[in-house]
Parts: structure tokens; sequence; C-alpha cells
């Protein structure tokens, strides 16, 4: 969207346009009475699967409400050529053609006089409701509007001179110095402190620590860390905490001798995820299986298991978390399915395939292809009350914001220990709908028909970091590539940063790849 705002507003800005958006502010999301909120609890049905919730939209143009899940308002749009919704929970104003919900000054009057209006309707103290009770009631949330003080606009004035965030900025670039053998932490932290809603996340100081000892707590010092690292300042910071923490919490890591920088990442996601408990989202949890912190809203998904009887053809389904992807590469003990069907030239998923190159979209095929588990691994069949063979199939049931995608170049067994060199093409962009649950019948041979829906962006990533790993299984060094704006790289070796080219990421060998989900929604 360019900086003047959305240009599509124009044509719902008719006459009386005004009036015909506060009749649908005061029905259908504003509700600040009884009579009104029994209405809207009435007519707020999706017009084409009759829900209630699955985040109801309202057409600006005609009546018609759709679920925006379910894509219903979005059919709604792209038939009648109607751009412009409303979000019947929280008042936002969605347009169809930028993809995104929009600001308009105008639109945002309106919407703040009928949200007050309803709050003084309301017969009970604001200051004693949370935020998702008034949600539930039909205002909105209630936040106060920040404006300056008198001596806060009197600083203001006295200091004219501000920073502005430019395209060739490097505030967020900062090296790390080595400890002694430890790339391993330093490359993860780049890739860290780069994620960004884990950036949004410490920068507005939403940690709330309830550990005794604050000094022993590792969200504590991540949020040190992103101060420091958006601090302006470019001499590289030394991690002297951040590594004493992560040998308290973590023993296995404890030592200087080189570290495996994935086992690295998950230690630091798991002991986060401890941290974050008196968080108020990790609050929020009542099951003890599924935690709402910031780690596990960032890096969470779900993986589908699927274990099918060769005999009555029944379907065991289970359904476990996970913080990463581990992926098998050709030249490993395990026999690699399928090389690329477009090895012979093409593009798929974005990835150029030269002949005999593999690529991050044949490792995934790989990952989620039928694996037939043989005679040596009968299960017991519910349906037949007898070990039978089976089939097993993994799919993604629920895409975390963040796609960790581990590639597994340290080989260890009973026979040799090695490092798999093997050069694995992976995309700028990528799209996970081929690999969902969902997509399992749309699979023909192993293949995936794309359906030609360009309004369906749920799956969909962009890479925001890679890590490396030079040298051998005895003797390495890892640095990384983190994305700074959209299209600006840089090449983070310790305590030296330097720009890089795209060509230089998409080169690399690559042992970890972090895939950022290119369109977010609330829930």
């Amino acid at each position: 969207m360019s900086p003047a705002g959305c240009s599509h507003v124009n044509s719902f800005k008719v006459e009386n346009w005004k009036q015909n958006l506060r009749v649908i502010y005061q029905c259908f999301v504003w509700s600040g009475t009884p009579e009104t909120r029994k209405r809207k609890a009435k007519s707020c049905i999706c017009h084409m699967c009759g829900a209630h919730l699955n985040r109801l939209h309202s057409c600006l143009y005609c009546v018609f409400f759709g679920c925006f899940t379910k894509k219903h308002i979005h059919e709604h749009a792209k038939g009648k050529r109607h751009n412009l919704a409303i979000d019947l929970l929280y008042g936002g104003i969605y347009c169809f053609m930028c993809q995104d919900y929009i600001y308009d000054k105008d639109m945002e009057q309106v919407a703040k006089e009928e949200q007050r209006k309803a709050w003084k309707l309301q017969a009970f103290t604001p200051a004693l409701v949370s935020p998702y009770q008034y949600a539930m009631t039909g205002v909105g949330e209630k936040y106060s509007t920040w404006e300056p003080t008198k001596r806060e606009l009197e600083l203001l004035r006295h200091n004219p001179k501000r920073r502005k965030i430019t395209s060739n900025c490097t505030i967020g670039l900062r090296g790390l110095i080595n400890l002694g053998n430890t790339c391993f932490m330093n490359c993860i932290v780049q890739a860290l402190t780069h994620t960004p809603l884990l950036r949004d996340f410490f920068l507005s100081d939403r940690h709330k620590c309830e550990m005794q000892s604050p000094n022993s707590c590792l969200v504590c010092e991540m949020s040190t860390l992103f101060q420091e690292f958006y601090s302006g300042h470019r001499s590289p910071h030394i991690p002297y905490r951040l590594l004493h923490l992560v040998w308290t919490h973590a023993r296995h890591l404890a030592g200087y001798e080189q570290q495996d920088a994935h086992e690295f990442l998950i230690a630091a996601l798991d002991v986060l995820h401890r941290h974050c408990k008196g968080d108020d989202n990790g609050k929020k949890a009542n099951n003890p299986n599924h935690c709402n912190c910031i780690i596990d809203q960032i890096f969470t998904g779900g993986l589908q298991s699927d274990v099918t009887c060769q005999v009555c053809h029944g379907v065991s389904t289970t359904i476990d978390p996970f913080w990463d992807i581990s992926l098998d590469l050709p030249g490993s003990s395990t026999p690699f399915w399928p090389l690329s069907p477009g090895s012979d030239g093409g593009v798929v998923n974005g990835e150029n395939h030269v002949s005999g190159t593999t690529t991050l979209t044949d490792c995934l095929r790989r990952f989620t292809r039928p694996e037939h588990l043989g005679s040596s691994a009968k299960i017991k069949c519910s349906g037949c009350h007898s070990y039978q063979e089976s089939t097993k199939q993994l799919t993604m049931k629920k895409l975390p914001i963040v796609a960790c995608f581990h590639l597994k170049r340290f080989e260890h067994s009973a026979k040799l220990r090695r490092k798999i060199t093997t050069y694995v093409s992976f995309p700028l962009e990528l799209d996970m709908t081929p690999f969902m649950a969902s997509s399992k019948e749309s699979r023909m041979n192993g293949q995936y028909l794309q359906p030609p829906d360009n309004l369906n962006n749920d799956n969909k990533y962009s890479l925001f970091a890679v890590v490396n790993h030079q040298g051998t299984l005895e003797s390495g060094h890892y640095t990384s590539f983190i994305r700074q704006h959209k299209d600006q790289w840089f090449k983070c070796d310790d305590a030296i940063i330097t720009k890089a080219s795209i060509k230089d990421v998409l080169d690399s060998e690559g042992y970890l790849l972090f895939y950022h989900k290119q369109f977010l929604e609330y829930e």
C-alpha cells in the first residue's frame, strides 16, 4: 500500500457514505445496548455457510455477511467486485484489492465516534472490564488513545532531531563477539533478533518476569539483547550473560566445545518457552499441553501423522507440536525419493531447477510421502483388532508463523560419522499448500495440482534467515545470512557484518532455513 493509503476507498465515498457507515457500526459492530446486541447475534451469520464465528465481515456495498476464515467474504468480493468489507468484531476495514486491512482518516473518525457512543451506553465501568470482555460485548477492545502531555510536547520542541528509518538503515545490525567456539550461538541469536514478531514483542516490553531471580531468566536476557541490538550502537556486543544462562539451563551445551547450531536453537526455544510462563499469554493456557506464550505463538506448528491399515484401510491420526522440520538429504544412508519432477529444467515453488539439483521442495515431498512400515513394524489395528502392516504419512495440520527447516547434514550412525555437503536449492518465497493435511486429496501420484486461487496466501512464506556451516564434522564454523529489509541481506560472521547479495544467500549450502509467513491473521 502506498504512503497515501488505499485508493480503493474512494469508490465507497459517495453520497451519504458516512451515514451508511455509521449505521453498520451502530447495528453490527459496536453494539452498545442489549437490543442491538440481540440484533447482531440474530442477524450476523455467514450468508453462505450459516456460521456465527469464523471472523465475520460485512460487505460495505450491499447487505452481505461472510466468514473470513473460510473465504466466503472473499468469494463475494470477487464475484460482485465489492472490494471493501468491515470486520464485525474489531471494526477494521479490509480491502480485497490491497489484500490488507487499511487506514482511512475519515473512516477511522466515524469508527471512533460510534465506539465512544457504545461505551457510554454500557452499564459497566470500562476500567473494570478486560479487553476480551469488551470484544465479546460488542464494543471492541478498550484502548486509551495515547496523546503526548504538555511536558512531552515541550521536550519534542526542544529536541527536533528525529531518527528516521530509511531503506539503508543499519539499526538492528550488530556483530557478536565469539567467546570461544560460540559461533553456533551467535548465528542463532542473529536469526532470532531478526524474527519480526519476536522483535516487536521484546521492543514493546511485553515480558513480565515472575521468576524469583530475574537474573536467571533467559527471556529477560533476550529482552536486554534486543535493546542492545536496536540501540543504534555499532560496536560488537559481548553475549557473556546469554552464554552463562544457556550453560545454566541447558547443561548439555555447557563448555567451550563446538556445539550444533540446530541443537542450540531447540534448547533456546525450550528454555524461553519455560521462562515465558509468567507472561499474560502464557497464563491463558489452562491446558498444560498447550501454551500460548510468544515462543509457541511464533514457532509452534502441528504435524499430522496418519497411519493407514493395509487390510481394512482404517486411519489412525495423531497431531504433535513441532518447532522445526528436519529433512533428509540425498547422499545420506537413508534412500531419498523423489528427485524433482522438474529436474530437466523449470520452476517449482519458485526454485530454479538445474539438472540433478535437489530442491527444498523435493525434501518436503519426501518428508510428506506415504511410507510403508513393513512386516517388521506391524501395528495393532483398532478396526481389525490384530497386528497388520500399514503405511504412515506426515503432513502439516497447522503451520507456524515462522517455519524453520533443518537440513540433516550431519550423519551419525554406528558405522560412520560424516557431513553431507549435497547442495539444496531453496527459494526466497515458499508455498506450503502442497504439504498441508488438507491438500492430501489434491495430490495425484505424489504431485499437487495448484488450484487457480490467487486469494489463498495463508500458506506462503518469505525467507528471512539462513544458517550455514563451513568445514567438517570435527572442525567447522557457523555463519548466518539475515534479511534487514525486504531485499537487503547481510552476512553475520561473529563480530563482522558485511553486505550480501541475494545470489550469495541462495548459493550458500544451507543448514537451517528460516521462513516467515507473508500474511498474518489475528485469532
